[in-house]
């Protein structure tokens, strides 16, 4: 049965890329569809199809400012509903077993499990008029005309006994089906190119559980307590503070390592941590669920901007053009900032020219690519190219993070370009590589000492 309406988006996945695309599309389209096989009803528990759903999430800064932009009051109602916030360069840092020096950024860091924060986004944009959900539905395929030359539609069938396939025809189809993401093999199958993939294989392991602490004074007023792990310190951590009271702690390994999820092991191994205080929060906490891990293999970076040929009414967002490692928080406010860039294509016309938005979206992903990607290559076992700007990088990066140990002003600039709100180019300002130097070379001398 084919449903037929002109002025459709269809809208492949509904994580936070898919929503955000649909707010973004709402504005343009008479009717946006987005389809999922997860079941999308209103809950806060974790879905299929965001299997880390249930670890830490980091939700950095630009995404926060790109929400309430998208959303009006977004964070203030957060805040309303007793979601933790606080600024992300006064959370407990430490890199290389060392606590860098907090600094004020003003940047608003919102701590809350992936669960409720994804459902409060489906709920503003459920709340559209022109958006509707087809939830429990499988994506077939694409549906194009004779030449393959342009996406005319989407096949999806539901998931109960005897339900049909349907065609859903529309003018725009905007893939944001995450890493497993079949638009490459469909590419092939219409006589295009597949896109070439980079990856970064880091064999990342999240082990999570939940605690309610005897008093949250233990944590001396910190939202987070985050020691990261690094070359020289391979196993971390991450402590938030989230909704209903709750503390939320995901410890992480690299290169195959992984943290028990039973009590007695999680707790043994957050005694290995560079830092003790993960195990001193925990030591007296309330466990409240069972433990979970998550495996994450590898970065996957798909490079759509280079393909000489793409179908028009086609667009890739999100996991499915690019997959960051999770332990650096980015891939929420990637998605916000790529929603930004379709607006700005919409904004020129309804069905924007793809190898053109590909390439716009490439530029988006580039300063966070370059930032996880250099620091996953900084183990030695991670296999990838070393060039000459990833080895400079990493020296240099390695430098900044000692100083700040001392300078809270570089833990600020830090922050900001962390949280993608500022250009690396800050790190690399006269004065701030002035301040690097002096104090990198401070931290030096207090270690011999």
């Amino acid at each position: 049965m084919a449903v037929t309406n002109a002025g459709r988006a269809v809208v492949l996945g509904g994580s936070m890329a898919g929503l955000l695309a649909a707010r973004v599309l709402a504005d343009t389209y008479r009717d946006v569809v987005v389809v999922d096989r997860d079941d999308m009803s209103p809950g806060a528990e974790a879905r299929r199809g965001v299997p880390q759903g249930r670890h830490v999430h980091g939700l950095l800064a630009r995404g926060q400012q790109i929400l309430d932009e998208l959303f009006p009051g977004f964070t203030e109602e957060a805040v309303a509903a007793g979601i933790p916030t606080g600024d992300l360069g006064e959370l407990r840092w430490y890199f290389n077993g060392r606590r860098l020096s907090p600094a004020t950024t003003g940047l608003v860091c919102v701590s809350a499990t992936r669960p409720l924060l994804e459902g409060r986004v489906r709920e503003r944009v459920a709340a559209l008029e022109n958006v509707t959900f087809r939830d429990r539905h499988d994506i077939v395929g694409l549906v194009t005309d004779g030449a393959h030359s342009t996406v005319t539609g989407v096949r999806v069938q539901g998931q109960r006994p005897g339900d049909a396939e349907q065609v859903l025809d529309a003018g725009l189809v905007v893939d944001t089906s995450g890493r497993g993401s079949r638009t490459p093999t469909w590419l092939e199958e219409f006589g295009y190119e597949r896109p070439e993939e980079e990856r970064i294989k880091i064999d990342l392991s999240y082990t999570t559980r939940r605690f309610r602490l005897p008093d949250l004074s233990v944590l001396n007023g910190d939202l987070s307590i985050n020691p990261v792990s690094s070359p020289s310190h391979r196993r971390g951590a991450f402590l938030s503070r989230i909704e209903d009271g709750l503390v939320t702690v995901s410890l992480t390994g690299v290169l195959g390592d992984s943290a028990p999820a039973d009590l007695e092991g999680f707790l043994a191994w957050s005694k290995t941590l560079p830092v003790s205080d993960i195990y001193d929060v925990l030591q007296d906490a309330e466990p409240v669920g069972d433990g979970a891990t998550f495996r994450y293999p590898a970065s996957v970076r798909r490079h759509y901007e280079r393909l000489r040929t793409f179908p028009a009414g086609l667009l890739v967002m999100g996991d499915a053009a690019c997959s960051f490692n999770p332990v650096y928080g980015q891939g929420m406010t990637v998605a916000a900032m790529e929603a930004k860039v379709l607006a700005g294509h919409l904004s020129r016309g309804p069905v924007p020219q793809p190898l053109e938005f590909h390439r716009d979206v490439s530029g988006v992903i580039d300063v966070p690519w370059d930032f996880s990607a250099g620091g996953d290559l900084g183990y030695p076992e991670v296999e990838g190219v070393r060039n000459a700007k990833v080895r400079t990088g990493g020296a240099y990066m390695a430098r900044l993070q000692a100083a700040a140990v001392h300078d809270g002003r570089i833990t600020g600039t830090f922050m900001r370009v962390a949280g993608l709100v500022e250009s690396p180019q800050a790190l690399m300002s006269p004065r701030m590589m002035y301040r690097v130097l002096k104090g990198s070379r401070r931290g030096k001398q207090t270690a011999a000492a």
